[in-house]
């Protein structure tokens, strides 16, 4: 199997299919990544699709000592910030449950019933965006803190704190539901 740098290597040489690969190999962790931190799956895809081909346009500055699924969640981050403002960094009415819930399970997220994704979901859609990108960073996506700087810009203490934040809103959300 290649490499995603092997894969990037080829598609800088011309072959349409090794990016064809890298977006198969992305896309569905991407997508619900979006569409998580923007609330609906269609904003979700507009962004993925946006990022992929900002990607494929900056690939020749991709360097072989970044992981490729980081510099493609930088773009994508980016990309995400862009609709989120778009909208008045508001995400209240945008969230879109069903679609969220619906998306592909997480590996951790098989045990858990439809209606707590739901919940859960609407409690994630009513954070801070800042809050919500670096919650799913680090509970979603098992990125230490390290990583996630890397991929936002944000310093470790800012982004622990706005995971703090994140968690301790969700558990008065939560709560508030039940």
């Amino acid at each position: 199997m290649l490499t995603d740098a092997d894969l990037v290597r080829q598609s800088l040489a011309g072959s349409a299919h090794a990016f064809e690969t890298l977006v198969d190999r992305h896309y569905d962790h991407c997508l619900r990544y979006a569409a998580r931190l923007l609330g609906n799956r269609e904003d979700a895809e507009e962004a993925c699709q946006d990022a992929f081909l900002r990607a494929y346009r900056a690939l020749d500055g991709y360097a072989e000592s970044d992981r490729f699924g980081a510099w493609l969640y930088r773009i994508l981050i980016n990309r995400c910030r862009s609709y989120a403002a778009r909208r008045r960094g508001t995400m209240e009415d945008a969230t879109d449950s069903e679609a969220l819930a619906n998306l592909p399970a997480s590996r951790n997220a098989e045990a858990e019933t439809l209606g707590l994704r739901e919940e859960l979901a609407r409690a994630i859609a009513q954070l801070d965006i800042d809050q919500r990108e670096a919650f799913l960073l680090k509970h979603v996506d098992d990125l230490s803190y390290d990583e996630i700087s890397v991929i936002t810009g944000v310093g470790v203490s800012a982004l622990k704190m706005r995971v703090k934040r994140a968690c301790d809103r969700l558990r008065d959300l939560l709560s508030d539901e039940s």
